[in-house]
């Protein structure tokens, strides 16, 4: 629904949604978090998207070959967005990523 509000191009709206899925996949997967929060931002000329989870542990993008069945939720992040990363909080973290959009004012 946000993004819909905010007017991304189809493309890179699909980009976000998967790239939240990897996201709170991960969270889910590898911390065992029963909660995780989720905040989207729109700044001029990006979006950013962190979802936070529970664990101080830090995500690791390992190299992916092409019939691996798993692994990929980093990768596809690092290779769909234009920047990303880990804030460590006092009780967790947030994984995030940016993505460089077109906006009516940058025209």
């Amino acid at each position: 629904m946000v993004l819909r509000q905010w007017r991304l191009s189809p493309q890179l709206a699909e980009y976000a949604v998967l790239l939240v899925s990897e996201l709170v996949g991960n969270a889910v997967r590898h911390t065992g978090a029963q909660y995780f929060g989720l905040r989207m931002e729109r700044r001029r000329g990006m979006i950013r998207i962190g979802v936070r989870d529970p664990s101080r542990g830090l995500p690791c993008l390992m190299p992916v070959a092409e019939m691996d069945v798993s692994g990929r939720g980093l990768f596809l992040v690092d290779k769909l967005s234009d920047r990303w990363g880990v804030d460590l909080l006092p009780r967790g973290k947030i994984t995030w990523f940016e993505m460089r959009i077109a906006d009516r004012s940058d025209r």
